[in-house]
């Protein structure tokens, strides 16, 4: 008998966590759909997870459009092959105190951080039912397991991941599928960086991606008789 080649997707391949967790599953031998906006980024991860002898493909797709992302997935999985391991990890930050968030800013944060997953999901299960196996791992954040101020609707999204991640568990188990919501506090990533989050900490104390996507591959591994339901990853510095 052959044995499976395991297939993974990864959302926000382009960078940070996306990006390390493709090389942590590449160097498992673990072959690899890329999806990111990014083209020109996506190219550079697929090159260097390439040379590590597994297959790895990228997909450009903007997850924000949230009603055209399960059929994108439906047909990705078509192309690339069954999914075994779904990462859903795109998303982005915003920070605003509530009663100066517009409502379309707080569609947005929504529409990425739960909608787009909640979606992908969509798309990939139902080949993961016809396998009866999949593992769905939802990188939420330590925001959603207790809010901060000025990172409500972002806290929202993230506890809206916490919750979505449990129902499907109880769900699907009995098709064979594992379910992990994975909270990390704070990480280096270019989160910091972008327009919509005004935050000052000191990233030398924050998770790196690496160590998040280190996680995600030993949660992917497990055996399949065992599940990491939820996994709160910290800066042993703390919340910062």
């Amino acid at each position: 008998m052959v044995e499976h080649k395991m297939r993974a997707l990864i959302t926000g391949a382009s960078s940070g966590i996306g990006r390390e967790t493709a090389l942590a599953f590449a160097s498992s031998g673990i072959d690899v759909a890329l999806i990111s906006r990014s083209a020109d980024k996506l190219a550079a991860v697929e090159e260097t997870v390439t040379k590590t002898g597994v297959k790895a493909k990228s997909y450009v797709v903007d997850l924000a459009n949230v009603s055209k992302v399960q059929e994108k997935m439906r047909q990705i999985a078509l192309d690339f092959g069954n999914i075994d391991i779904l990462v859903n990890n795109a998303g982005m930050g915003y920070t605003a105190t509530l009663s100066q968030t517009p409502l379309s800013d707080w569609q947005q944060v929504i529409d990425l951080n739960l909608t787009s997953v909640f979606e992908c999901i969509k798309g990939i299960l139902p080949s993961m039912r016809e396998q009866n196996r999949g593992t769905i791992i939802n990188v939420s954040s330590i925001a959603g397991k207790q809010a901060f101020a000025n990172w409500g609707a972002y806290s929202v999204s993230k506890a809206g991941v916490i919750a979505l991640s449990q129902a499907l568990a109880q769900e699907e188990r009995a098709n064979g599928i594992r379910v992990t919501a994975i909270c990390p506090g704070a990480v280096n990533t270019e989160i910091w960086d972008s327009k919509t989050v005004n935050a000052d900490f000191n990233r030398s104390n924050m998770l790196t991606p690496e160590i998040v996507a280190q996680s995600i591959l030993h949660t992917a591994l497990l055996p399949k008789q065992a599940v990491v339901d939820e996994l709160t990853l910290m800066p042993s510095a703390g919340v910062l």
